[in-house]
């Protein structure tokens, strides 16, 4: 950016930088916590800038729609409870992985924020678009190494569909979110991991066979 073009002092520039950093922190932990109390339908831009103490005019320079705001402050604090994983051995993996995000949701306002992005997602198709492209996409790609890792572990075969695998394995935890029909206990992750596995051993998940 020219300061000197539009008359602004670079060492101005400097000063205010970490300012506008701060602000940002704010915005995304006000908008973090509204969305989890209140669900994005409920959520204002007016009550953000209220929370973080800022100008809806500062949230706007940054964010266009309280969609693309809400959801860059779910993924800031979801992915940083979602770390890579690589135990030895699918089953381990798998197990890990589904455990953080059992732990992460469960009952928790990051699972209440979660269910209602999700929702939200269906009806706005330029939210779906920045959801798929910018939390669903990143966290497959991790888990999609699990898969990765284990083919070459020689534990499954070459050929095995890594988007299968991960979808046996979180489908039933994310309906059980939605629905709430059922805990995401303990045992749910035990026998969710233990039926993928057995079933990618056998080359379930080789879809040429089917």
């Amino acid at each position: 950016m020219e300061y000197v073009n539009k008359g602004i002092d670079l060492d101005d520039a400097h000063r205010t930088r970490p300012r506008s950093e701060l602000a940002k922190v704010a915005i995304l932990r006000a908008a973090s916590e509204l969305l989890a109390e209140r669900g994005l339908r409920q959520m204002t831009i007016e009550d953000v800038a209220a929370r973080a103490g800022v100008g809806k005019s500062t949230i706007y320079r940054r964010w266009p729609s309280k969609g693309s705001l809400a959801l860059e402050a779910f993924l800031d604090d979801f992915l940083s409870t979602q770390p890579a994983v690589n135990t030895g051995s699918l089953e381990g993996d798998l197990r890990k992985a589904l455990s953080a995000w059992v732990t992460t949701v469960n009952g928790t306002s990051t699972g209440r924020s979660l269910a209602s992005l999700i929702a939200e997602v269906q009806l706005d198709p330029e939210m779906g678009f920045a959801w798929r492209e910018n939390f669903l996409e990143v966290v497959r790609a991790q888990h999609r190494q699990i898969v990765v890792h284990a083919i070459a572990r020689g534990e499954i075969p070459s050929d095995s569909d890594a988007n299968l695998v991960i979808d046996m394995l979180f489908g039933p935890a994310y309906h059980r979110l939605l629905h709430g029909h059922l805990g995401l206990t303990q045992e749910f992750v035990e026998g969710d991991v233990a039926m993928v596995v057995a079933g990618a051993k056998a080359g379930a998940a080789v879809l040429s066979r089917h």
